[in-house]
């Protein structure tokens, strides 16, 4: 096993196809269901928000899915990206554990968000559409979508969560450079946000009150789609380029992971670093475990409870099932804004039903004091969601530690924190709090659940 501390491979290397989960699941995935008739929808009920040929992949039965040359293009500017070997960090931990990390922060946005902003993007210009809307979280998705439309001339309308937008107030110029209009959500721009500021004025926001703003818009507009981030099939397959290349770059060193870990919120980053290796897992050629966190503040995995909700708080858009802690629930204004979802992707919940992976939950400090071990010794200060998946590492490398084993762990560190440094200057002057949601806030939480 080489010391080497990067493994790349050339853009010739690069991955031609995403890689779709579904064929190889033991069993399919609930279907998605229309939330007036309670019936599977059909291409025509998703019509209004996406082009065809994502709704294709949104439910394609195909194993693999070409990526399209005008995508590869753009994704030559930081793909291949790079993956590392822990050295320092072993060290410091005095670890015999093998530490390695997927670093998708080289990308325009900093983070993985561009890997399926690019293709949605490029496949609605493709069908004619002009405008897309989209909500963002900690902002890091609607930097990247607002990148992509620059690459194809769409305009994109974003809102961003309103704890986000005050906390991130780079994230507001950065999409504003890329050529992206931002709104705080809620906001006075839609019936949505009128309704949630006559009831909270105010409001955090949440990332289930902001794509209800954005379906609203897109909605509303002939020449305008909307487009989501995280949770749809269609995203977490367009991400498997991380995993599908983590593959071939173990495969140059000789190594082969036996713990996988990865931070969710909705649950593309998690899904498209681990999802080529649950595949290698069920053809038996490896057997990692693999191992989602999420925050102890928003634990739709370890909390919430397994059923049908709707991905959005006004209830505009299909009911799907899913680990998910109510769309009402507006979660503690941490800092890891991409992770304040209320449900989980429901591919992931799928997954997590068949007992194919496992997931724990973490504070804010555990991951932030994660996040400044890792910075001081690697050299890279991370994003506060892949914070969760860097203390889940470390904790597992301690555990190696005791025992004596030698196990390989990867993850995915899925952005760099360049512009969350107010929330890691509260950490470092000892201002920043844990958030835990309480067994009696859950109960509150899921009782608003529609009934299907």
């Amino acid at each position: 096993m080489t010391s080497d501390s990067k493994i790349l491979l050339s853009e010739s290397e690069m991955p031609r196809n995403w890689y779709n989960l579904v064929p190889d699941l033991p069993s399919p995935p609930p279907p998605v269901l229309h939330p007036g008739t309670l019936q599977p929808v059909g291409p025509d009920d998703l019509a209004p928000l996406f082009p065809m040929a994502l709704i294709e992949q949104e439910v394609t039965t195909e194993r693999y899915v070409p990526i399209p040359e005008e995508v590869l293009d753009v994704y030559r500017l930081w793909r291949p990206s790079p993956l590392y070997r822990a050295h320092r960090l072993e060290k410091a931990l005095g670890t015999p554990a093998k530490i390695y990390y997927k670093y998708e922060g080289v990308s325009p946005a900093g983070s993985h968000k561009p890997n399926t902003a690019v293709p949605q993007a490029f496949y609605n210009a493709a069908a004619g559409i002009r405008r897309l809307t989209t909500e963002t979280g900690a902002g890091q998705w609607g930097t990247a979508l607002a990148f992509a439309g620059a690459q194809y001339g769409l305009d994109v309308e974003i809102w961003q969560v309103r704890a986000s937008y005050d906390q991130k107030p780079y994230r507001k110029i950065m999409i504003e450079t890329f050529g992206g209009t931002i709104h705080p959500s809620p906001s006075n721009l839609t019936d949505a946000g009128r309704k949630i500021l006559a009831e909270h004025p105010d409001s955090p926001g949440s990332l289930g009150i902001a794509i209800s703003e954005a379906v609203e818009v897109a909605a509303q507009h002939a020449d305008t789609n909307y487009a989501l981030g995280s949770v749809l099939n269609h995203v977490l397959l367009h991400q498997t380029i991380i995993g599908e290349e983590a593959l071939l770059q173990l495969a140059k060193v000789g190594a082969t992971p036996d713990v996988i870990v990865g931070c969710t919120g909705g649950g593309s980053n998690f899904g498209g670093l681990a999802f080529p290796f649950l595949r290698e897992k069920l053809a038996g050629t490896m057997n990692p475990t693999i191992r989602a966190v999420e925050p102890a503040s928003c634990p739709s995995l370890t909390k919430g409870v397994y059923a049908y909700d709707f991905g959005d708080t006004a209830g505009m858009t299909p009911l799907m099932k899913m680990h998910t802690l109510g769309h009402d629930f507006i979660p503690d204004p941490i800092h890891a804004g991409g992770l304040r979802y209320h449900g989980m992707s429901p591919l992931i919940s799928h997954v997590y039903e068949l007992g194919l992976m496992e997931a724990v939950a973490k504070t804010q400090k555990e991951c932030f004091e994660a996040g400044v071990t890792f910075a001081r010794t690697e050299g890279i200060i991370p994003a506060p969601e892949p914070t969760h998946a860097l203390a889940a590492c470390i904790e597992e490398a301690l555990r190696c530690k005791e025992t004596g084993e030698e196990k390989v762990i990867l993850t995915a560190l899925c952005g760099h924190g360049h512009l969350d440094l107010p929330a890691y200057g509260r950490f470092l002057a000892g201002d920043m709090e844990d958030h835990a949601l309480s067994e009696e806030a859950v109960a509150t939480a899921i009782a608003g659940l529609p009934r299907v």
